[in-house]
């Protein structure tokens, strides 16, 4: 056996069907395309979401819920992770102390929530607080400042 003599498997290549190439090809004419309609023609792009004719999906379900133009996000952060901040030795927790921290990511608005155990007495400062989470700050000696 050398290189030149080399054949794929008997029955495992195809040749390729030459569409369009006169009526003795057998694929000439209409080209595999079936008469007229939109599928025969150049330049056809079915619409997304297209059901033939029938009404869409999209359009057969009703509209539902909305979003709020006026909603406030707040990055949340745990009484839990002020505690962690607190065993590294941070007494007053800002927001500048909870980015070099990585606590938080960008420009956001924080919102320290009542999740976990703080026993640390820590000055927060945030822009809001649950009520849970402020009781908890005071209960442990600290001192909250909203923003």
């Amino acid at each position: 056996m050398k290189l030149n003599n080399l054949k794929p498997a008997a029955g495992s290549t195809h040749s390729r069907r030459r569409i369009g190439r006169g009526p003795g090809s057998g694929l000439g004419g209409t080209s595999t395309r079936g008469h007229k309609g939109a599928k025969a023609r150049s330049g056809y792009k079915r619409k997304i979401g297209f059901e033939g004719g029938q009404m869409p999906l999209q359009r057969r379900l009703p509209k539902f819920g909305f979003k709020n133009i006026n909603r406030v996000e707040y990055q949340a952060v745990n009484l839990s992770t002020l505690q962690a901040l607190a065993d590294k030795g941070v007494t007053t927790i800002g927001i500048a102390e909870l980015k070099a921290n990585r606590v938080i990511k960008g420009d956001v608005l924080v919102k320290i929530l009542a999740n976990g155990t703080l026993t640390a007495k820590v000055d927060v400062t945030a822009n809001a607080f649950s009520a849970a989470a402020e009781a908890a700050i005071q209960n442990a000696g600290g001192t909250v400042t909203k923003l």
